[in-house]
This record gives C-alpha cells, sequence and structure tokens, in this order.
C-alpha cells in the first residue's frame, strides 16, 4: 500500500513536469501520511525538520559549496579560455583537433569544476563555433560538448563522488583515485568516436603553433594547470581530506583570480557567491527530499525487500548484478539527476554488493558512470539542454546526432563494469 503510493505519486508528479525534488518530497510525504494515517499530522510531520536537517548537515557534504565557489571563481578567471588555448596550440592542427580539444579541455575543467553542466556552459561557447568553422556539423558539435562535459562527475574532484561517499559510508579520497582512470577512457572513447566521424565531414585543419606560441599558451594555463594537481596531490598525499581541499580550493582560486590574472574585480565576487549559493541550495533540496524519499523505503522495509529480490535473482551472480544495475541506472539517468538517483539506488544496491564480495569504491565508479551518461541521455539529459541553448539546434537534432558517443560510452561503461582493476589499481 505504502509502496504504491510512494511510486503513483512520484510517477503522476515526474510526468507532469515537477521539479524532481518536489516529486521525492512530495510522494514521500503522501506516503508519510498515508503510513500515520489516524494520528494527528503534526506528530507525523515533526520528524520532518529533524530528517532535513540530518540529511544536508553531515561533514562531508560540506565540500558541495566549496567546490562549486571554487568553479566559478575559475571560470571568471578565464581558466578555460587559457585551457582552450593550450590544447588548441597543441592538437589543433590535427585534422578533427578541434573535437580533441574539446575532450581535453573537457577533462581539465572537470577537475576544476566537478559538474557536467557547468562545464558545457563554460566550454561550449567558444568550443561549439570553433567546431562548426572547422566543419563538424551544430548537431554533432553540441552532442559531443555535451557528451564532454559529462566526464565532469567522473574526473575529481566530483560533487557526485562526495554523495554517494557520504550515503555509502566510503572514502570520498579513494573514490577521487578510482575516477581517474575511467574518466580518462571515457575522454579516449569520445576523442576516437569524434576522429572517426569526422571522417566522413570536409574538415579543416588549423594552422600549426610554432613552439613559442605552445611555450606561451602554457605559461597562461600554469595556474590553472596547477589547480587540480594541488588539490589531488593534497587529498591522495594525505596533507588535507577532500572536504578542507575544496575549501583550499576556493583560497587558490581567489589568488590566482584577483593577484595573477587580475580578471576577477571585488565587485564580481558578489554575483559568484550568490550563483554558488544558488547553485548548492538546489543541490541540497534535492539531496534533503532524496534523503526523504530513502528514508520512507526505509520504513516501509521496501529495501530490505528490493535488496533480498536481487540477491535471490542474481543466484550470488556479479555478473547479472552488474547487468541490472547498468540497466536501472541508465534508465533512471534519461529522467533522474544524479543525486536523486544515488539517494534511491544506493541503498538498495549496497547490501546487495556487500553480499557479493563486491568492492564499494567499485560499485561507487560503476555507478557514477552509468549517471554521468545519463547526463547527455535523452530525454531528460541536462547536458544535452544546455548544448543545446548554446548550439541553437533542438533536441531532435542533437537526439540523432548523440548516437555514436553513446555507443561509445556504453561500451566503455562494460569495460569499467567488468574490469573492476580499471576503478580500484589506485586504492587496492
Amino acid at each position: 500500500m505504502i509502496a504504491s503510493i510512494l511510486f503513483i505519486a512520484f510517477a503522476v508528479l515526474l510526468i507532469v513536469g515537477a521539479p524532481i525534488a518536489v516529486c521525492l518530497g512530495s510522494s514521500s510525504i503522501l506516503a508519510m501520511l498515508a503510513q500515520g494515517a489516524g494520528h494527528p499530522i503534526d506528530t507525523i510531520m515533526s520528524s520532518l525538520p529533524r530528517l532535513f536537517a540530518a540529511s544536508s548537515s553531515k561533514f562531508v557534504l560540506l565540500a558541495i559549496p566549496f567546490f562549486i565557489l571554487a568553479g566559478n571563481i575559475m571560470e571568471k578567471a578565464g581558466i578555460s579560455e587559457r585551457l582552450i588555448n593550450l590544447a588548441e596550440a597543441c592538437v589543433g592542427h590535427v585534422k578533427g583537433g578541434l573535437a580533441i580539444v574539446c575532450v581535453v579541455v573537457a577533462c581539465f575543467f572537470a577537475a576544476i569544476s566537478g559538474s557536467g553542466p557547468a562545464t558545457v556552459a563554460a566550454l561550449g561557447l567558444v568550443l561549439i563555433p570553433g567546431m562548426i568553422k572547422t566543419g563538424y556539423n551544430a548537431p554533432f558539435s553540441a552532442a559531443l560538448m555535451g557528451c564532454a562535459g559529462a566526464i565532469g562527475v567522473i574526473i575529481p574532484p566530483s560533487i557526485t563522488f562526495v554523495v554517494y561517499g557520504s550515503i555509502a559510508d566510503t572514502s570520498i579520497g579513494d573514490l577521487f583515485k578510482a575516477g581517474v582512470i575511467p574518466g580518462l577512457i571515457m575522454g579516449a572513447g569520445l576523442i576516437i568516436t569524434a576522429l572517426l566521424v569526422g571522417r566522413k565531414m570536409d574538415l579543416k585543419r588549423m594552422p600549426k603553433a610554432s613552439g613559442k606560441a605552445r611555450w606561451k599558451a602554457f605559461k597562461d594555463a600554469f595556474w590553472g594547470l596547477l589547480m587540480p594537481i594541488i588539490i589531488l596531490g593534497g587529498i591522495y598525499g594525505g596533507i588535507f581530506t577532500p572536504t578542507e581541499a575544496a575549501a583550499v580550493a576556493v583560497v587558490y582560486g581567489l589568488i590566482i583570480g584577483v593577484f595573477v590574472y587580475k580578471t576577477v574585480k571585488p565587485k564580481d565576487l558578489y554575483r559568484i557567491f550568490i550563483d554558488s549559493a544558488s547553485t548548492t541550495a538546489t543541490i541540497m533540496f534535492i539531496t534533503a527530499c532524496a534523503s526523504l524519499f530513502a528514508y520512507v523505503l526505509t520504513r516501509a522495509r521496501l529495501d530490505i525487500a528490493i535488496s533480498n529480490g536481487l540477491i535471490n535473482f542474481t543466484h550470488g551472480s556479479t555478473f547479472l548484478f552488474f547487468i541490472i544495475v547498468n540497466i536501472l541506472l541508465l534508465i533512471a539517468g534519461c529522467f533522474l539527476d544524479s543525486t536523486s538517483a544515488l539517494y534511491i539506488f544506493t541503498p538498495l544496491f549496497v547490501p546487495v554488493a556487500q553480499a557479493l564480495g563486491i568492492d564499494m569504491i567499485h560499485l561507487g565508479v560503476v555507478m557514477i558512470v552509468n549517471l554521468a551518461i545519463g547526463l547527455f541521455t535523452p530525454p531528460v539529459g541536462v547536458n544535452l539542454y544546455v548544448a543545446c541553448g548554446v548550439a541553437n539546434v533542438d533536441l531532435k537534432q542533437i537526439s540523432k546526432a548523440v548516437v555514436p558517443l553513446l555507443i561509445a560510452s556504453l561500451i566503455v561503461l562494460l569495460i569499467i563494469t567488468y574490469i573492476p582493476g580499471i576503478s580500484t589499481i589506485f586504492t587496492s
């Protein structure tokens, strides 16, 4: 009964276009009211403030606003343009070189922003028109940018890994280590696909940069390139925790933006703080509502029933378990944001994975890669919508253009899923 109310209410709200946080929160409250029928409403609802506070006040989640703020500061500092100039100087002269630039710069910027849509928005304004000029059509240029931006949730520091780590009680530092190689493999898959697609197009080559020009581009981008090295080096070296690293990133970004590049003015800080607070509030509201949804699942013992059902269905087969995980998350990624999906599915998958002897780090990477693919999977791929707006193409055009890139990403997903060592090589 409770399960029916929870899922039917969620589905109806999702279909009518309600924001995902509203879908999760409202369906949970309806289920709680039904479960507590006959009791005073204020008694039933008295647990809401406690649940919301408990879900959003974890220390590890403090990394989220800091990483968002650091990304906004570095974006305002002009680091994206400097990274683009460096990549163009190195590989721009290769046929299809700008597609390589798109993916390579997305990988670097991912290590600064930690957000897929932010990466697309920051880089797309420059790279999508550039790819169109060199011969790629607009839909494919936008699709590639949308896919490349999704690497932002795989390559550390990743906000999504912070969320998973807080739910699964897993080391965020180890998760960051585990995301490096899968993110690079995803980038390589996109580059190979873009070059293969480009063979059918009349692509122009950019002029080859001189050694002097490359050195100048490197010097301009040096301080931006140093940021992820400081963040990840500090975490992996045990100098500071991921949460402390996020705060260090903010301070470093301010120093570089204000005193080195001198592109961040005091008057810009107000808008940077407002944008960061708005994004953080959105994520934390989703986190609170998703936690409430997970709480109702637990109270109704649906999580135990589903987990036991998965264990019985898989008959101890990790191969079959990961097939189920991938299918469910790929479908969920079409409709849910990564934070909501993690809060719903992580409590269901973790007990099963532990029973099957699966490494929690490996499970986390597989889940995050699935949800990264969801960022550019129609009909609700957030990255695709951002790229559509930049390239001025419609969803139908970009959905068709993204197919070869989606196929390549699914191949990478299978490799990461069934070769655990790719994810755990730095953590085992």
